[in-house]
């Protein structure tokens, strides 16, 4: 940290990758668990109902409550007073429900809803709230996936909200989606070693479709064809392939048939279930290819950004305060030029964006399991925008004991990564950070020279 950021040429390591590829689904004494700590959790609050709603969109809480993300459509677990919370799915998910471990294990009791089909298919009789047990005396939370500043707003079609208000009364349905990502203690805030593995695997798979994408940057070259080379191999997306150059200036778009230029702007994001993997830059050789409003890009725009990044890991561990990661970025990079405007990091699981600890007031502490996005964006109208966008788990020594145990070379690669980062970058990365990305910490400004990255040392 004691040295201005400069520029060294390096081959990128092989850091390898898992053989045999996870399963994200867990086994099903790990569902059985998490539903009674939700049931733990109702009681706590005075909930004596629990419907969490989820659709192709926003699936996350319910798979991660039992192993089942709706497909097309739209689903609804009730937990209640019954032993068996209710799940209700449209016409083309009943098929899938054994996807789920709780539905193989008939620990679920299923029911048809057609409301929740497609447009035009078969509509029966259906009782939305039939068995569930619902009436003027029951304390009901909907958990969709954000919550509001009143507790009543509730992020749930409205039809499936009207009905629980008009069986319970609207004073008793409140919105509960923060039981599962407040970032102090939402459920989905900390991970499993198994998750872990899976997420340390599609974080490679995305890293290393990102090198092989950026190493086939030509002037020329179009959009569709560069994004062939991140190999999708159909593991489920956590938001959409981007891809953005030449004439294409809309931030998050896809590929469209544009063409690279030289002198011109990239941008490329590979999102997978449990990782987002970004970077951006100019297509050049070096600062004589940017155009003269872009002049010192390097200098005084990306290699204070990677300091300030450096600097952002400084504050990364288990313990710190949320506020810690704010203040390392926001002490380092104005708003003018910078304008980094969204969180400085935030917490990533099946879904890109789960809820953040990071923010200038925060005194969330930093937990172990949790899993750190280093999402943190620089934006500027002339020197555009710079990144290094991987994710991070934070590990105390008993779950690096527990990885050590059932994942050792998963634990091997982390660590060979970490050091990487430390010994060849100069990132001063804690003991407790497990980098999960093959590309984690490397910022190549010039995108027509990527081996052309930022250090420290």
């Amino acid at each position: 940290m004691s040295y201005p950021p400069r520029l060294i040429e390096t081959e990128y390591p092989d850091f390898g990758a898992t053989d045999t590829p996870p399963d994200w689904r867990l086994p099903l004494p790990i569902y059985q668990q998490r539903l009674e700590t939700v049931r733990a959790r109702m009681d706590r609050d005075g909930l004596t109902h629990l419907a969490v709603y989820a659709d192709r969109e926003h699936f996350a809480n319910l798979a991660w409550l039992t192993g089942f993300d709706p497909r097309f459509e739209e689903a609804l677990l009730i937990l209640g007073p019954a032993p068996k919370p209710l799940l209700l799915a449209g016409n083309e998910c009943m098929a899938y429900l054994p996807a789920s471990p709780l539905v193989q294990a008939n620990l679920l009791d299923i029911r048809r809803y057609q409301p929740f089909s497609l447009p035009d298919q078969p509509q029966g009789e259906s009782a939305l709230l039939e068995g569930a047990a619902i009436d003027a005396h029951s304390r009901i939370g909907v958990a969709g996936w954000k919550s509001y500043a009143q507790p009543h707003q509730i992020d749930a079609p409205s039809y499936l909200v009207d009905a629980l208000r008009f069986a319970a009364g609207y004073e008793n349905v409140t919105n509960a989606a923060a039981l599962f990502f407040n970032p102090t203690d939402g459920l989905r805030t900390t991970v499993t070693p198994e998750e872990i593995a899976f997420f340390e695997w599609t974080n490679t798979l995305a890293s290393e479709g990102m090198r092989r994408v950026i190493d086939s940057i030509r002037p020329g070259a179009r959009d569709y064809d560069l994004l062939e080379h991140a190999r999708y191999n159909g593991v489920p997306l956590s938001a959409h392939m981007t891809l953005k150059c030449g004439a294409n200036r809309v931030s998050l778009a896809s590929a469209r048939g544009e063409r690279i230029t030289l002198g011109g702007r990239f941008s490329c994001g590979i999102a997978y279930w449990g990782a987002n993997c970004c970077r951006c830059g100019w297509v050049a050789n070096g600062p004589d290819d940017l155009p003269p409003e872009a002049s010192g890009y390097a200098e005084h725009f990306a290699g204070p950004y990677f300091a300030a990044m450096a600097a952002w890991f400084e504050a990364l561990h288990i313990g710190a305060p949320g506020a810690a990661l704010y203040h390392a970025i926001h002490s380092r990079l104005p708003a003018d030029p910078f304008h980094v405007f969204l969180n400085a990091g935030h917490l990533i699981h099946l879904d890109e964006w789960v809820s953040s600890p990071v923010y200038a007031a925060s005194d969330v502490p930093l937990r172990s399991g949790m899993v750190m996005q280093s999402d943190v964006i620089p934006s500027h109208p002339c020197f555009y925008s710079s990144r290094m966008e991987d994710g991070y788990v934070l590990a105390d020594f008993d779950l690096q004991s527990e990885l050590a145990t059932r994942y050792p070379t998963l634990l091997a690669r982390c660590h060979a990564r970490r050091r990487w980062m430390r010994h060849t970058l100069g990132i001063p990365v804690h003991d407790d950070v497990l980098p999960l990305s093959n590309l984690a910490g490397i910022v190549p400004p010039y995108l027509l020279q990527p081996r052309l990255i930022f250090a420290l040392c």
